[in-house]
C-alpha cells in the first residue's frame, strides 16, 4: 500500500510539474508575443509631421503622389506648409515637427544655436530657381544699379544668403540700398503695389514676378559658379531619429524613388508638381530644370555628406555658411567644423 501511495504521489507531482511547465511555456509565448507587438508599435510612429515649402524637389513630388502615405500605412502623415525656413526651425525647436525641409542658411543657424535636429538628406543644390528679379521699368540693368533701390527678400533664407553674397562680390554695401525682410506672399503683394523695385526670391514667387513684368539680374546658379552655394536639405528631430532609425531609412527610400521618377519621367512629375506649386505644367517643368536633385546614392559623394568614416564637403559648406551668418550678426557664434559634421546623420547610409 505504501508503494502504491508513493507512486501515486510521484505521479501527481509529475503531472503538476508538466502542467506548470506548460503554463510557463504558454505564458512565455504570450510575453514574447506581447514584447514583439510592443516593439513593433514602438518602431511604427502613430503620426509623422512634415514641414515643407513649395519647392519643386523630390520630396514635394513624394507629397504630390502620396508616396509617403503608401510607404507608411496606418501612420498619419501630416504635411504642414511654411513660407520660410526660419519658421520651420522654430517649429522644430518647439517639438511641433518630426521632419522638415529647409535651406542651408537656416540649417546652419539651427546647428549654431544647438537646436535638437540632425540633417539626414540633401534634396537639391539650388541653381536658377532662385534669383534677383527686378521690374523692367525700375532702371536696374545690372547688380550695381540696385543702389538706392528697395529690394525685398526673406531674411535668414537661401535667397537672403545669395543676395548678400552678390552684394559682397560686387563691393556693394547693404547701406547703399534698402533691404526689406518679407515673406514670399508679402513680396508678391508689395511688388504688385509698386512698393519695391526688386526682390531675391524662390519659386513659385519667382515665376509670378517674371510673369508680372519682371526680369532676372542674377541667379543663384550664377552665384554657385562663383562659390556661393545654397541647397535644400531634410532635417529630423533627434528624438525621432534615435527612436525610429528604420523609419528614417524607409523615408529616405521614398525620397530616392521620387528623385528617380523626377529624373526619368519629368513630364509626369511636372503634372503632379504643378498642382502643388500653382504653376502651369510648362512653368513647373522649367523650374524643375533649375535645381539639381540628388538621390540617396549622391548623399555619400565626397562633394556632399560623404560617409561616417570620411566626411564629405557639406559640413565645410555649413561651416562657411555659419561663419558668414556670424559676420552678418544673424547668429552669436559659429561652432567648429566638427559640430556641423556631427549634425549630419551619415550613419543612415552605412552598409
Amino acid at each position: 500500500m505504501k508503494t502504491k501511495k508513493y507512486f501515486k504521489i510521484v505521479f501527481m507531482l509529475l503531472i503538476a510539474v508538466i502542467l506548470t511547465f506548460a503554463a510557463g511555456c504558454q505564458g512565455g509565448g504570450d510575453q514574447s508575443s506581447n514584447k514583439t507587438s510592443s516593439s513593433a508599435g514602438q518602431n511604427k510612429p502613430k503620426e509623422i509631421r512634415i514641414g515643407y515649402m513649395t519647392s519643386p524637389n523630390g520630396e514635394l513630388l513624394a507629397k504630390a503622389t502620396g508616396a509617403v502615405e503608401k510607404k507608411f500605412p496606418g501612420t498619419k502623415i501630416s504635411w504642414i506648409k511654411f513660407d520660410a525656413g526660419r519658421d520651420i526651425i522654430t517649429a522644430m525647436a518647439s517639438g511641433s515637427l518630426e521632419l522638415a525641409t529647409i535651406g542651408t542658411p537656416p540649417a546652419a543657424t539651427g546647428i549654431a544655436n544647438k537646436l535638437p535636429y540632425y540633417i539626414y538628406y540633401l534634396d537639391d543644390i539650388i541653381g536658377d530657381s532662385e534669383a534677383l528679379v527686378v521690374k523692367k521699368d525700375s532702371g536696374i540693368n545690372s547688380i550695381d544699379d540696385i543702389k538706392g533701390k528697395k529690394i525685398a527678400t526673406t531674411f535668414s533664407s537661401t535667397s537672403h544668403f545669395s543676395l548678400l553674397g552678390a552684394l559682397k562680390l560686387n563691393n556693394i554695401k547693404e547701406s547703399q540700398l534698402t533691404l526689406l525682410d518679407m515673406q514670399m506672399p508679402d513680396i508678391l503683394a508689395a511688388w504688385q503695389r509698386g512698393d519695391i523695385q526688386g526682390a531675391y526670391v524662390w519659386e513659385t514667387t519667382k515665376s509670378k514676378l517674371l510673369a508680372d513684368g519682371g526680369k532676372v539680374i542674377v541667379s543663384s546658379g550664377d552665384l554657385a559658379k562663383k562659390g556661393i552655394i545654397t541647397g535644400e536639405l531634410g532635417i529630423v528631430s533627434k528624438s525621432f531619429a534615435d527612436k525610429y532609425p528604420d523609419v528614417m531609412k524607409q523615408y529616405i527610400s521614398v525620397l530616392n524613388d521620387s528623385v528617380h521618377e523626377y529624373k526619368e519621367q519629368p513630364e509626369k512629375s511636372a503634372a503632379a508638381l504643378s498642382k502643388e506649386l500653382g504653376l502651369s505644367e510648362q512653368d513647373t517643368l522649367k523650374s524643375m530644370k533649375e535645381i539639381i536633385v540628388l538621390d540617396s546614392k549622391d548623399q555619400t559623394d565626397p562633394k556632399y555628406f560623404g560617409t561616417s568614416s570620411k566626411p564629405g564637403n557639406f559640413g565645410k559648406l555649413l561651416k562657411s555658411t555659419g561663419d558668414y551668418l556670424l559676420t552678418q550678426k544673424a547668429i552669436k557664434s559659429s561652432p567648429e567644423l566638427s559640430v556641423y559634421q556631427k549634425a549630419i546623420l551619415t550613419k543612415l547610409y552605412d552598409k
